[in-house]
């Protein structure tokens, strides 16, 4: 297969923010009865929009979450992104290093995504090739975001890659046509595994099966 356009998904494989996230997430909803540890939170949270990790905390603790509850987590976490987001280890090397057209598919809302990429240091490497979930209404596992970011960067399925960290996102790719390469950080290689991704740990193992496999 000849690669012609990678999709990345942005938080956990370009930026550094499931820990900052999850995290915050934890300790509010620690306040209303939900106790769960940081690595089940990866397998569960990791590539979900947050009304499905809401309702997931709610049926844990069986009652509502009060409803500022959303509002509240993206203050907060909007406030530690602003200065604790850093790009993922040889990424912006990696990208620097690519002669194909590639971009950004996340299921988060766009002024989320493009914060995390200026503060991290890669916006510049992504504008005009930002496409979220937010914008035609499709979560993963769904497949429908990937086929968006295929179909504006002017590719076929079959001539894109998609690199994720989450079970859903993985399924996500997988249900869509996408050879999908994983990121394993650890917590989630099963879970890749299972949805058929290809396990990568770095960036430089990445590039090695991508482009000199």
């Amino acid at each position: 297969m000849e690669v012609k356009c990678i999709i990345f998904d942005c938080d956990g494989v370009l930026v550094d923010t499931e820990k900052i996230g999850n995290g915050i997430l934890l300790s509010m909803a620690a306040e209303h009865g939900f106790e769960m540890k940081l690595e089940d939170a990866y397998r569960d949270f990791n590539g979900r929009n947050l009304k499905e990790c809401f309702l997931h905390i709610e049926n844990a603790i069986q009652k509502k979450l009060p409803d500022n509850f959303e509002s509240e987590y993206r203050e907060k976490s909007f406030e530690a992104f602003k200065t604790q987001v850093k790009p993922m280890e040889g990424v912006i090397d990696f990208i620097e290093n690519l002669k194909i057209p590639y971009c950004v598919a996340s299921s988060g809302p766009v002024d989320k995504i493009r914060l995390n990429l200026e503060v991290a240091g890669l916006l510049d490497k992504f504008e005009s090739k930002i496409f979220s979930s937010y914008e035609i209404n499709s979560w993963k596992p769904d497949p429908g975001i990937f086929l968006h970011a295929a179909k504006q960067m002017g590719f076929d399925v079959k001539d894109c890659i998609v690199i994720e960290d989450s079970k859903a996102g993985v399924k996500s790719g997988i249900s869509g046509g996408f050879k999908v390469y994983g990121f394993a950080n650890g917590y989630n290689n099963e879970d890749l595994l299972e949805e058929g991704a290809i396990l990568f740990e770095n960036y430089e193992e990445l590039d090695e099966l991508v482009f000199q496999a």
